[in-house]
Formats: C-alpha cells, structure tokens, sequence
C-alpha cells in the first residue's frame, strides 16, 4: 500500500481548503492512510508531515504496521498527546472528522487545544479518497470477494427444513473462519419463508421452513477488505409466482449491473433496477437502495441509491443488490461486487444467479 500518496493527496486537499492540519480518528481512516489496524491510535496530517499517536499496548504493532509517518506513544492519553503535539506546531486551524466525533470528544478536545487555535468541521474527507481503490485494494477485495463466494457451497449443505437459521449461519461462519477469513463483514443474514420479507433479516431461531425462499447474504474480511453477496435460493419445487419474483429481481440486477459505467451517475444505475422491476409491477417492493461502495468497511461511498449524484470513475467498487420483499409472503434479494473499468464494468462474483431448489 502506497501510505505516502494516500497522504500527499490529502495535504492537496489541506491545501486546496485552507486547513493547516486534519486530525483523524476514524480508525478505517487511520488504516488507510498510515497501515494501523489496532483498536486505539490517532493520525495528525499536517501541510508539512504527519505523525501517528497510540498507546503503550500497541508499540511494537505501530513499530510493525505504520508506514509515512512519524510514531508517538505520549504518556498521557492519546488524544491529549495530539492535541499537546498541535500546540506545538504552526497551525491556526485543524480539521476534525465530525462524522465520527462525539459531541464529548470535540469539546474535550476543544479544551485541550490553545485557545487560539480553531477547530473546524470536515465530513467524509479520507472517505472521498477511498471511493478510487488503487491496485492493492483491488486485488485484496477480489480475494476476499473469492473466499466470500466459496461459502455457498456450506451454506447450501446446512439448508434443510427443521434446521434453525441460526445453524445455518454458524456453518458459514465456521467455515469461513476455517478458510482463513478474520471475521465476517457484517451479521450474517439467513432469512427463510416469510422472514424472507424481511431486508436484513439476520439468522435467527427460527427453523428453515418446508418450502419457499431463503435469503443468504454474507462476507468476509481479509486483511482489512470486505466482502458482500447475497443469493436467494428456493426449498421445494418453485411455484409460478415464486419464480416469476425470481426472475424479475434477476432481471433488475443485470440490468443494473449494465448500466455500471464511468461517467455514470450512481442514481441512474438505480434507475435502470427500478425500471425494470416497475415493469414487474413489483417496484413498490423494492424499500432500499441499489447498491453501495465497498472496502475497508462493507459500507462506502458512493451509494448507488435514487437520485444519487456521484459520477462512477474507473476503480470503485460498488454493490449491486436489488430486492423485492412482499410482507408475509415472500422477498428475493441477489447481489453481486462489481469494479468499475475503463470500459464499463466487471462483475467480481463468481456465483451462479440460476435459481437453486433445494
């Protein structure tokens, strides 16, 4: 990972804002720019230099991880130690990541700073850089994307009638464990029969009923980078309106995945599931956006939702996952990760879309 460019280009954003430093606290953030993956540590950008703060329990980790930047481990708590290290610099006005930062927090550090120096609210700064994933990324979220995509196969020996949610989810945990994931990216989902209405009907006691859909959506994390599918498959023999469900969710998210392109603004790539599920006469089902981005956290900018206005550039990583979610009957969601290309568009999960009966 190229540490030091992450960091210059967010100095020219320093720059370009008149921010004479940015402190940043978000640990994904504070990973992304520097390399830290432990639980505590903060990240001060300067226009000049940068230097990364923690304490004593992550030494020899800082010592092992961070790259760019200068390490601190002060003997006071961290976020005192850089607001002391501020006072100490030139800087007039630094900016404070205030998505992530209590209303506690900000005062506290308010009053830790010399009363000359002014604080400023910023919001999703590190995060805009994020949305372009370099070639490191890339290939970490393929593998990831990969190992995601091999967990069906478990999960589809676990569905049986009888068997709780719960079962289910724990064989695909467990074998993602076993394949060497480090943890899920998100709750794992398993949603059967009529809780298959349900968007985020995470795996509950609930036993995996005689017939009707099953909703799995699941990811994992390796080295950092997420992972996010989504299949639904059938127990017992499908009926007409089930598959007709089917097929028009399928049908929305190809047409959606068609129209990833660059110079593409995200709502219109939501447009094209809608349009085609409205056909269906099935649209009002639809309750969520279609997609989002993906990568040091399941969910990024951008969000391909209604009316979203982010333009798709070569290098995102997005989500396609329109769903139809009929309350008491039925719902049908399937979602694959999908990279922008200079051309258009490359799906990256490589499970089968057929409708499964189990």
């Amino acid at each position: 990972m190229n540490f030091v460019l992450r960091q210059l280009k967010l100095r020219e954003w320093l720059d370009a804002h008149k921010l004479d430093a940015l402190l940043v606290t978000h640990l994904p953030n504070v990973r992304y720019l520097c390399g830290f993956t432990g639980s505590a540590g903060n990240l001060l950008v300067t226009r000049r230099a940068s230097s990364f703060f923690t304490d004593g329990r992550y030494t020899g980790q800082a010592r092992a991880e961070v790259k760019g930047t200068r390490i601190v481990v002060p003997k006071v708590p961290t976020m005192l130690g850089a607001a002391a290290f501020v006072g100490r610099t030139d800087a007039q006005t630094v900016g404070v990541e205030a998505e992530h930062m209590t209303v506690a927090t900000r005062s506290a550090l308010r009053r830790m700073l010399p009363a000359g120096l002014r604080l400023r609210e910023t919001q999703g700064v590190v995060e805009e850089l994020r949305k372009l994933k370099d070639p490191d990324e890339l290939s970490l979220l393929r593998e990831a994307v990969i190992a995601g995509s091999k967990l069906m196969k478990p999960a589809l020996n676990a569905i049986r009638p009888g068997a709780s949610e719960q079962a289910v989810a724990a064989e695909i945990e467990y074998a993602a464990r076993s394949a060497g994931a480090e943890a899920m990216s998100f709750e794992t989902i398993v949603a059967s029969g009529v809780r298959s209405a349900l968007p985020h009907g995470v795996a509950s006691r609930s036993p995996i009923a005689r017939k009707g859909f099953v909703v799995l959506d699941f990811g994992v994390i390796l080295q950092g980078y997420c992972s996010d599918m989504t299949r639904t498959v059938h127990v017992g023999k499908v009926g007409s309106d089930d598959r007709r469900m089917y097929e028009a969710v399928l049908e929305a998210q190809l047409a959606a995945v068609a129209a990833v392109a660059p110079g593409v603004e995200a709502g219109q790539v939501d447009a094209a599931a809608r349009s085609t599920l409205r056909k269906a006469k099935l649209d009002k089902y639809f309750t969520h956006s279609t997609g989002h981005g993906v990568g040091l956290e399941i969910h990024e900018k951008p969000r391909i939702g209604r009316g979203q206005r982010d333009v798709l550039l070569p290098g995102m990583v997005i989500t396609i996952e329109p769903g139809v979610y009929v309350p008491g009957r039925a719902g049908v969601r399937i979602e694959d990760m999908v990279v922008v290309t200079e051309q258009g568009c490359q799906v990256l999960t490589p499970a089968t879309k057929d409708l499964i009966e189990l």
